[in-house]
């Protein structure tokens, strides 16, 4: 059975068409993973930062982050860390790097007292360059 130049033809394109059915599919299953893992990837802590007019500062290296949370509780990274031991801690933490600053980021609504508290016990241990991190102020 001998085919005409027309039948070869289409049977020739039908072999060479891509059916994109199941790479849609499985795109649309990624998406769907992806769409329900990314809220679980966010890291860090919930803090309220308050609001000012001045800008951001530029730095060279990652800066040392004190996070001082709503309830009270302060930390560095992911380790938690009490006052009494906070001027050791940064001590040896900063004595390894470059970049002597500390950046402390404290929920608006903790009480000033902590956050004096914690400087207080950062100059205490020598480190005297402290930034405070808050949000540009929206207008």
């Amino acid at each position: 059975m001998a085919m005409s130049a027309g039948e070869e033809k289409k049977s020739r394109m039908a072999l060479s068409e891509i059916n994109v059915t199941p790479l849609v599919d499985v795109m649309l299953v990624l998406l769907i993973i992806f769409m329900v893992t990314a809220p679980m990837m966010q890291q860090g802590l919930e803090v309220n930062l308050p609001e000012t007019k001045n800008g951001g500062v530029a730095v060279e290296e990652d800066p040392l982050v004190l996070v001082i949370q709503k309830n009270k509780k302060l930390s560095i990274g992911t380790a938690n860390i009490s006052l009494d031991d906070l001027g050791k801690k940064v001590s040896a933490i900063l004595s390894t790097r470059r970049n002597k600053q500390i950046n402390i980021q404290a929920d608006k609504e903790v009480d000033y007292g902590v956050v004096a508290q914690a400087m207080g016990e950062l100059k205490a241990a020598g480190i005297n360059n402290i930034g405070l991190i808050t949000l540009p102020r929206g207008n």
